[in-house]
């Protein structure tokens, strides 16, 4: 191969590579970059999102158990200053007194109740005189100060047995090996956590009560009932709640087995020492016996400000993982998919640059190398590179027409020679090589100038084309030279071929729609919603003009809001839909309106409803929904607005400009 022709290869195989990088590398490289990107975002987001929502779960359950503290210290209150404990205490009979007071403690559901006078032993069995010794609960110190007074406090097995050998029995638990837990030599927890409320009382005595939570299992599960109403997390996963004295369940609805709850069990070693030994709020995943958890633990002071405990809730984490993955596996195979797809598809677009470029390139080299009946062979084609193939098979015709010329000439020329003269053959054999000479000069002027006419109108397309792709040139120059030196007209066509790769545009289609239609089409999606409680639904559709949106965006946006607004009437209301013709600066539209008599929004939360990611639905709410109708109505030429008043009710406010009348059906 000649040095002409692998320098000529090498340059069309330097723009083969260019033009497929350039097709493929925003296929192969930036997209699988910008979609991992967006993918590992996600994903931070959703896991975001779940500790979120076990932070918030973890506030219910504190609420619940500090209102449910607040609730045993008012009735304890209540009781101490009851007409019936005076009437008792006066009568001066310790029976009726026990008697009374163990009426009252069945009563508030407490596991004992007892009076603590000033200086006589308190009113349960004698062998708790030490219960009570002064200074021992800081709770009960405040009560005969006269402060109310209740904490959450650690009883020792000892303090249980003198109130009450139940409760002892009720407190102690056998300790499970636990895997992660710290290393224990203990086998049994016998200590109470006790929910521990102190009332004064008359003459300096007072009121003592208490609630066992060791396995007080109505307690743990009334909080995860609470916090983790039926369909609140996604399917196969299930919530949690667990009562902690220091690192051993003792209240929980945790499952060791299918039906055995894990008492007794122990929290992990590092949660332990976060919560317990730093005294901090864990929210992260954590391993809770024997799965992960989204776990969210905070720890439990007693009355003298030491940390006995924690208070967990927590939701199963695999189905969230397996949703995470499954739906990074759909994204992952949507785009490869459309890989195969649009590759092909590139790669023949390519094709139909490169082929005729190399049939150029390889008839050039065998033009060079002596082969003037060679010929590009390229197909006829309209586009630019086509007509560049066809005009340059077309010199070549010109060019070895000229050469054939030339041999037929010279071939009669030395025919009329060799008939002359034997005596003037040296003079006739000169003027043989003059006549060559001078018809070869005029041949070669014959191809320049015959050259010119077509490298003429190729070159100026040529700088006319490179006008117009300006400062792209630089990319080319090398394209441009082998061009220039061969057919002078090649490769700047390349470029603007290149325009088949670029995708155009697309626009939307916005259409007309009366209001009225749309609205009457939202309803029978929602009835459903409705029939749950009494809503009725006032319609005053006065709007006489269509409205110029998408119908399937606006059902959207309408769907949301009522559906938001059948949301804020749980026990019922009325709920409105309005429309009529409003312009805006001299631009005709229609005003609709969604209004509730519901709860209303405080002002603050009214200044956000349409921010992303906002919601008052802890359990279920998104926040993208009014966000996402906002970017709707605002694509659509509208505006969307809100008035809310707390009590009273909200509304929202919806323009659109005015669409074409459509057209009658005939």
């Amino acid at each position: 191969m000649s040095e002409a022709r692998r320098r000529g290869l090498s340059r069309f195989r330097s723009v083969r590579v260019r033009l497929l990088a350039i097709a493929l590398l925003p296929m192969l490289v930036v997209m699988p970059l910008f979609i991992g990107i967006t993918l590992y975002n996600w994903a931070d987001r959703f896991d975001r999102l779940l500790i979120a929502k076990v932070n918030g779960e973890l506030t219910i359950a504190r609420q619940y158990m500090s209102s449910l503290l607040e609730a045993r210290s008012a009735e304890v209150r209540a009781l101490s200053e009851s007409a019936a404990l005076a009437e008792a205490r006066a009568s001066g009979d310790p029976a009726r007194i026990k008697a009374l007071l163990e009426a009252r403690r069945t009563a508030l559901g407490l596991d004992f109740l007892y009076l603590l006078p000033a200086e006589a032993p308190p009113l349960i069995s004698p062998a708790s005189a030490s219960l009570n010794a002064p200074g021992k609960w800081p709770v009960v110190q405040a009560a005969r100060a006269g402060s109310q007074s209740a904490a959450i406090d650690l009883f020792s097995g000892a303090d249980l047995a003198a109130i009450s050998p139940a409760l002892a029995a009720q407190a102690r638990l056998d300790l499970v090996p636990t895997e992660a837990a710290v290393p224990t030599e203990r086998t049994e927890e016998s200590r109470g956590m006790v929910m521990h409320v102190a009332a004064p009382a008359a003459d300096g005595s007072a009121l003592v009560g208490g609630v066992l939570l060791n396995r007080n299992l109505a307690f743990i599960d009334t909080i995860n009932d609470l916090v983790y109403p039926a369909e609140s997390l996604t399917e196969g996963s299930q919530g949690t709640a667990t009562l902690f004295l220091e690192d051993v369940r003792v209240s929980t609805n945790v499952r060791l087995f299918a039906d055995v709850r894990a008492l007794g069990t122990r929290v992990s070693a590092v949660v332990r020492q976060a919560v317990l030994g730093e005294g901090q709020t864990w929210l992260d995943r954590a391993f809770v016996v024997n799965d992960w958890y989204i776990s969210a633990y905070q720890p439990i002071e007693d009355s003298f400000g030491t940390r006995i405990g924690m208070l967990y809730v927590g939701f199963l984490d695999t189905p969230f993982q397996a949703a995470k993955r499954q739906t990074l596996l759909i994204i992952t195979a949507a785009f490869l998919l459309v890989v195969a797809l649009s590759v092909p598809i590139f790669l023949r677009w390519a094709r139909s640059i490169f082929k005729p470029l190399e049939r150029m390139t390889h008839t050039i080299a065998r033009v060079e190398g002596g082969d003037l009946g060679a010929r590009t062979g390229a197909p006829q084609t309209a586009d630019e590179i086509g007509r560049v193939a066809g005009a340059f098979d077309d010199l070549l015709e010109q060019i070895q027409e000229r050469d054939r010329r030339l041999n037929d000439r010279v071939a009669e020329r030395t025919r009329a020679l060799e008939e002359a003269n034997q005596r003037l053959e040296a003079t006739t054999k000169q003027l043989v090589v003059s006549e060559k000479l001078a018809a070869i000069g005029e041949i070669t002027a014959g191809i320049a100038h015959e050259i010119n006419n077509p490298v003429a109108v190729i070159q100026g397309n040529l700088d006319v084309i490179r006008e117009e792709i300006g400062a792209a040139d630089l990319d080319v120059e090398t394209e441009f030279s082998l061009i220039y030196e061969q057919v002078h007209s090649i490769n700047v066509l390349v470029g603007k071929l290149l325009q088949f790769a670029r995708p155009e545009e697309y626009a939307g289609v916005i259409d007309s729609h009366p209001p009225e239609a749309v609205i009457r089409d939202c309803l029978p999606l929602v009835q459903h919603l409705m029939h749950r409680v009494a809503i009725a639904v006032d319609l005053d559709m006065a709007a006489t003009e269509p409205v110029a949106m998408n119908r399937t965006e606006l059902q959207q946006v309408l769907i949301n809001l009522i559906v938001n607004a059948i949301h804020a009437m749980p026990e019922g209301g009325q709920l409105a839909l309005g429309t009529r013709d409003q312009a805006e600066g001299g631009t005709p539209g229609v005003q609709i309106t969604v209004t509730d008599t519901g709860a209303g929004m405080a002002p603050e939360v009214a200044e956000r409803v349409f921010d992303p990611f906002f919601t008052t639905k802890r359990s279920e709410g998104t926040g993208l929904g009014l966000s996402i109708s906002r970017d709707l109505i605002t694509r659509a030429g509208g505006r969307i607005a809100v008035a809310s008043t707390p009590g009273t009710g909200t509304s929202f406010t919806i323009w659109l400009p005015a669409g074409q009348e459509p057209p009658a059906d005939s």
